[in-house]
């Protein structure tokens, strides 16, 4: 725990290790090991015949995917099919192809972050005009071996938001529907009431739907 992953001069080692620095300086490079996927479950399957055979594979090609709301929240399938996803559904349909392939150390994150036209660029002004610093957020990532691993989209770096993390908690792939939708409600509820915030929950989850909207377009 608590050790940085070192940028690694190599790119073959970029794609096929992981580096650190010891607490004395050297360096220390872990090969990856390919992850195959073998089970023979439907979601597999399709995954699998779209050309991709191992976990590596999956996730550069779910990171290359465009952000975009699915048309079924519960079908996480659609990332695939539909060929776009969010920080709930493609992290989610990733950790449910991991659990279906028996992958350790593969966890969903929920976490709560302070949102604002700094860390989210494409929403602009939208949350300063009304007169706030920022919006509690709701955001889905991975934690593979303990490593925060953020796929939203290819530019996504989940350190951009560390200082910003408010809460985190682990949740289950069929979490990122109703589960998700709900504690984010209550925590802004509870935000609005403990800060004195003067708006009410109902525009305060309106402007946070106008900045979703932004990053869609």
């Amino acid at each position: 725990n608590n050790i940085d992953l070192v940028i690694p001069k190599n790119p073959y080692w970029a794609d096929n290790g992981i580096l650190i620095a010891d607490p004395d300086g050297f360096k220390i490079v872990f090969a990856i090991r390919h992850l195959v996927l073998e089970s023979i479950d439907d979601l597999t399957k399709q995954v699998k015949d779209n050309g991709l055979l191992n976990w590596n594979d999956l996730i550069e090609f779910v990171k290359a995917l465009p952000y975009g709301r699915n048309a079924n929240r519960e079908d996480l399938s659609l990332v695939l099919l539909e060929k776009k996803g969010t920080c709930s559904s493609k992290h989610a349909f990733l950790k449910k192809v991991a659990d279906l392939n028996g992958f350790e150390n593969v966890k969903l994150i929920l976490a709560m972050y302070r949102m604002n036209h700094i860390n989210t660029p494409k929403i602009g002004d939208t949350i300063a005009k009304h007169g706030l610093d920022f919006i509690p957020e709701a955001h889905c990532y991975l934690m593979l071996n303990n490593q925060r691993i953020d796929i939203t989209n290819s530019q996504s770096d989940i350190e951009r938001l560390r200082n910003e993390i408010l809460e985190e908690i682990e949740i289950n792939a069929d979490q990122v529907n109703v589960f998700k939708v709900d504690y984010h409600k209550l925590y802004l509820e509870q935000w609005i009431a403990q800060n004195g915030i003067d708006s009410s929950f109902e525009k305060v989850w309106e402007i946070r739907e106008a900045c979703i909207r932004q990053l869609e377009a």
